[in-house]
């Protein structure tokens, strides 16, 4: 072999090996993950209130529009702007019952599109988030990788419910739901109870490779 044919050969070896086994070594199972969780009983509620997570929709980004905006954006397809960041209209694809919503901003309509924390704030504090800073907490409150734009119907049957209690009418949709649950409730050093970890791991059971989302 050539000393050219080597070196495109080590450069093959990397691109083709190196880089994909990287990149899956850099993202976990929700298996793996959730064996590191730890499992406790929920804490009492006491001291709990929503002005414990900051303002509502802070905009901890910076990037002059309030989180639910940023949300909308991001969740919504042929969206029609007031300014920069206020949405007026836009078209989402339910991910938790597959429905295609027409959202309209305004007195009656807003509702019909809301923005779910995946896992509630109340969940959260009662599973470790009372120990956390306030702005570790409104970080939380306001973090892209807990927030998903759904039907707004959907959100408030699921309340402050966890996996044990609520899950996505799209069963489609389920492995992909626990496994941001178990990402969220990881980056922030949250537990989940044992009813909540044995719901989880049922439907893990069906989707074992299931990967963590990073965003």
């Amino acid at each position: 072999m050539s000393h050219w044919e080597i070196r495109i050969a080590l450069v093959l070896t990397l691109v083709v090996g190196g880089i994909p086994q990287a990149a899956n070594a850099a993202t976990p199972t929700v298996t793996e993950t959730i064996a590191k969780i730890a499992v406790k009983g929920r804490a009492p509620k006491t001291g709990y209130t929503r002005a414990q997570f900051g303002p509502t929709w802070h905009d901890v980004d910076a990037n002059g529009c309030d989180t639910r905006n940023d949300i909308l954006n991001r969740d919504l397809s042929e969206t029609v702007f007031k300014d920069s960041c206020t949405i007026l209209a836009g078209v989402l694809v339910d991910p938790y019952s597959g429905e295609t919503i027409n959202f309209i901003r305004g007195v009656g309509t807003s509702s019909f599109v809301q923005i779910d924390h995946v896992v509630a704030l109340s969940n959260a504090w009662q599973t470790g988030a009372f120990k956390l800073s306030i702005d570790k907490r409104t970080a939380f409150a306001n973090d892209p990788l807990n927030l998903l734009a759904v039907k707004g119907v959907l959100n408030s049957q699921k309340s402050d419910g966890d996996a044990a209690t609520w899950l996505p009418p799209m069963k489609s949709y389920r492995c992909a739901y626990v496994a941001r649950q178990v990402a969220v409730k990881a980056k922030y050093g949250l537990w989940l109870t044992p009813p909540e970890k044995a719901a989880i791991m049922k439907i893990i059971a069906t989707c074992p490779k299931q990967l963590l989302p990073t965003h």
